[in-house]
């Protein structure tokens, strides 16, 4: 299914690129979440009128972006939590539990911003969690885990 991107979206295109994907995907995911439209000769031509629009309102997505990258610059979390032993948690540190730490800091994240490759923490330690912000904007926190004493 050819669908044309209506910004930027890791791992496939940025916007007004004109792309193949599954058709689940552009059905399901990219169309009613208004990342994509199908790739007809009418959309082409409604894209081609609108893209001065969509540009400016991608600049503006990418400043905010770069702004809360600030905020988040220098964050430190400190978490404590029992342990089994001397580094195994009892349980684990999700992203849930991240994102709460960080509103309560006062920053403004959403769960599907964080991004925990390995899963979630289960040893006490410190650890550099990625924050998506935008395609072209990543963050880096700093989450310290320490035993309860």
């Amino acid at each position: 299914m050819k669908v044309i991107l209506l910004e930027k979206i890791h791992n496939l295109g940025k916007l007004g690129d004109t792309v193949n994907v599954k058709p689940g995907f552009g059905r399901n995911f990219l169309i009613p979440q208004g990342k994509a439209v199908p790739a007809t000769e009418e959309n082409i031509s409604k894209f081609e009128a609108r893209r001065a629009e969509l540009e400016k309102a991608a600049a503006e997505k990418l400043v905010l972006a770069q702004k809360r990258a600030e905020k988040l610059k220098d964050v430190v979390i400190e978490l404590i939590r029992k342990t089994v032993d001397e580094t195994k948690l009892f349980g684990s540190i999700g992203v849930k539990e991240i994102v709460d730490e960080l509103i309560a800091k006062g920053l403004e994240v959403e769960k599907r911003e964080i991004n925990l490759p390995t899963g979630p923490i289960r040893e006490i330690g410190e650890y550099n969690i990625e924050v998506l912000l935008h395609p072209d904007v990543i963050s880096t926190i700093k989450v310290k885990v320490e035993q309860e004493k």
